[in-house]
């Protein structure tokens, strides 16, 4: 009996609680209308700043869509209600939106209505109060964001509402936040020199660009101690940049090294292995770019739903388009040339000529549009380095290809008959191994490789007929320094190719920075003629 009588207490007192609760959302909105009133007001911008004050007082946390609104331009003052709404639509007519719940309450002839306007000024000041509004937000990411939105722009009147934010928090990434957002308003402010040294070290957390921009612009009003002491916070930042633009420079390297590994790879095998100096191999390049060009388009117009899935779909077609274009250039041209490496080069020269012009002919000179799937698009930041999921994948997708070809090579039966032809040609004849055709696999299986490569490129370069003229002194250059034949050579002399290319650049250019590299190889080849990783045993002295 206890118990029930207990519930039923609990019960009738949240009833009795409840009418409390409603009165108190309602006077809540009645102020928050009350301000936002307010912005109607025609009396100039210092009056207009002074009423957004007045929403942001508030605290409301729904103040921030009709500010965000009145930003873009659509909050209008009713003529004959004499009540400010958010407006959306076109036309004569337009649709009124309540500025508290955003819900549609009508419409109204656009002659009824004027529009709040706005300039520049009320602009930062709007940024800067839906910062403030949006720091009692449920979700912590909106709030971390406010918190961000009030270090770009420190304003000392925000310290208070700051403090009563702080209080209120209880996620240690907000706090965090709310602290350096906190340290940059006191440091912009005119409280002793004590309290804006030690809001310093807050500053400095901040890091990268924003955290020197905001010491730089401090520094002008300082003297004395908090002088010193802001140049040496700036002197740190600095240093902090210099070390990621190391890392980023890094990172830079990496990525076009992928990108000549995988332009290379294919190289590798058929110039590498193989001995034939194939300068079709950036036409092969091209023609899996434009492979999953098509995939593409069919996608698109046919079946939009899979356009995410159009790069796995075009992967075994852009090998097999590509390795069946290598395997008739083998059987109808190549074979006839073995031996002879100046026939060999002019002759896949032409060839490289054909299929351009064939490709100009059937898609037109013009680029062509290859689209991101999702899970390329957008770049997240790791510190101050900057990364773009298109590179990242691409990197990845290079360390695939390689590991998988180097799988293939070792340890596959056409790995090793391959491997055996190229070697010693006749023993791999006495032993019964059928060489013409291991020579036909064998240059289709890097002009595909060649073709998967398009397909990555498509995605971070434009699709034409000259794509593969961009990489094919690129590949070349790898597979000699890497060391002909040698497929570890080759992904070390990419990413040694490509970090020093990311180096040179920023001071000598790209072009001229391209030439020192070209000039460094040649040096290189005449102090070690087989490269990086050279072959070692009878079949190099054969």
């Amino acid at each position: 009996m206890t118990l029930i009588r207990t519930i039923f207490a609990a019960f009738f007192l949240f009833l009795a609680a409840l009418p409390l609760q409603m009165a108190s959302a309602q006077d809540d909105d009645t102020a928050l209308r009350q301000a936002i009133a307010g912005l109607g007001a025609e009396k100039g911008y210092s009056k207009l700043r002074e009423a957004i004050a007045v929403v942001v007082e508030t605290g409301d946390p729904r103040g921030a869509r009709v500010l965000n609104a009145l930003s873009e331009g659509d909050v209008y003052r009713h003529q004959d209600q004499d009540e400010v709404f958010i407006v959306a639509g076109r036309g004569k007519e337009l649709t009124l939106l309540d500025p508290v719940t955003g819900e549609k309450v009508g419409t109204a002839a656009k002659g009824a209505l004027k529009k709040v306007r706005v300039n520049n000024s009320v602009r930062r000041t709007v940024d800067e109060a839906v910062g403030a509004l949006t720091l009692a937000a449920k979700d912590p990411h909106v709030r971390i964001s406010a918190a961000r939105t009030l270090i770009e722009n420190p304003d000392p009147d925000s310290i208070e509402i700051i403090d009563e934010a702080l209080q209120d928090e209880d996620d240690s990434a907000v706090i965090a936040v709310l602290e350096q957002a906190r340290a940059a308003a006191i440091l912009f402010s005119d409280q002793p020199d004590e309290e804006r040294i030690a809001a310093l070290d807050k500053v400095r957390e901040i890091g990268g660009q924003e955290a020197l921009s905001l010491l730089v612009r401090a520094r002008s009003a300082t003297q004395g101690e908090l002088r010193d002491a802001t140049d040496r916070a700036i002197a740190s930042v600095r240093r902090n940049l210099q070390y990621w633009s190391v890392g980023q420079n890094v990172w830079y390297g990496i990525s076009l090294g992928s990108v000549l590994l995988l332009a290379a790879i294919g190289l590798a095998i058929t110039f590498g292995v193989m001995g034939v100096i194939n300068m079709a191999h950036g036409e092969m390049v091209m023609l899996g770019a434009y492979t999953t060009f098509m995939v593409q388009e069919v996608m698109r117009t046919s079946f939009p739903g899979l356009l995410d899935w159009s790069l796995l779909i075009a992967l075994p077609l852009a090998f097999l388009v590509a390795g069946a274009v290598g395997f008739v250039l083998e059987r109808s041209v190549i074979r006839f040339l073995y031996g002879r490496p100046l026939e060999t080069l002019l002759a896949t020269w032409g060839v490289s000529l054909i299929l351009q012009q064939a490709v100009r002919t059937i898609f037109g000179p013009t680029n062509r549009e290859v689209s991101n799937p999702s899970f390329m698009s957008g770049a997240f930041r790791l510190g101050e380095l900057s990364i773009t999921w298109n590179r990242l994948w691409i990197v990845v997708f290079a360390l695939v290809v390689f590991a998988v070809l180097l799988y293939a090579i070792n340890r596959t039966s056409l790995g090793l008959r391959m491997r055996a032809v190229t070697q010693n040609r006749r023993m791999a004849a006495a032993m019964g191994i059928r060489t013409p055709w291991v020579d036909a696999l064998t240059f289709a299986l890097g002009s595909g490789i060649a073709g998967i490569a398009g397909m990555a490129l498509s995605q971070i370069d434009n699709v034409s007929p000259n794509l593969g003229q961009g990489y094919i002194i690129d590949s070349f250059m790898v597979v000699v320094f890497g060391g002909v034949g040698n497929l570890w050579g080759t992904l070390i002399a990419a990413l040694s190719l490509g970090v020093a290319n990311k180096f040179l650049e920023p001071f000598a250019g790209a072009v001229l920075a391209k030439i020192f590299v070209l000039v460094f190889i040649i040096l290189f080849i005449q102090k070690r003629p087989r490269g990086l990783f050279a072959l070692k045993g009878r079949a190099v002295e054969a």
